[in-house]
């Protein structure tokens, strides 16, 4: 076996709403997204897809929905809607960075300011402004959520033109913050 590293590929981001088929529209109108297949419903019953369902989330898991979606770019975004245990709505403040795990997903959109006022004015919210991150470069950036809680970053571009080759002088970072392994 080669040693060698190489980029692996995202191919979907698994989120959980209270509201899987008005999740699945939102998703669709708010975004974009193509609808692939779902909302299924999943019970413990001993079907080998519910086997997979059980093992992966374990005893308590009784009853679920899934739906998948697909965005321009083939990644998708799978939805689950708990039954047993029942979904629970999401804290008061969602955006609780500073633990593990994933806290937001990016999608890029050339008219930031337009999905970030469609996320807003469709029961979502814009949580901060929109940032210009290189002086006199188009890279643009916002924080938004669903109206489900769930964290979404708007680029105006592809994380490969934000930072591939970017000297980051141009970031304003001090030298002594920059690791230079």
């Amino acid at each position: 076996m080669s040693d060698a590293r190489y980029p692996v590929a995202v191919t979907h981001v698994g989120l959980t709403v209270t509201d899987v088929y008005a999740a699945t529209d939102w998703y669709v109108e708010v975004l974009g997204c193509r609808h692939t297949i779902g909302p299924l419903h999943i019970r413990n019953d001993g079907s080998p897809v519910s086997n997979v369902f059980k093992d992966i989330f374990g005893e308590p898991m009784q009853e679920l929905y899934v739906s998948h979606l697909a965005t321009a770019n083939g990644v998708g975004i799978e939805l689950f809607q708990f039954v047993t245990p029942p979904t629970e709505d999401s804290r008061p403040d969602n955006f609780e960075y500073w633990k593990t795990g994933v806290f937001h997903f990016c999608v890029v959109d050339p008219d930031i300011e337009g999905l970030a006022k469609r996320i807003a004015d469709s029961g979502g919210k814009q949580n901060s402004q929109i940032w210009t991150l290189f002086e006199g470069e188009p890279y643009r950036c916002v924080y938004c959520q669903d109206p489900w809680g769930n964290l979404i970053e708007i680029y105006t571009h592809s994380t490969e033109l934000f930072y591939a080759n970017r000297d980051t002088s141009a970031m304003q970072v001090p030298e002594k913050l920059i690791d230079k392994r």
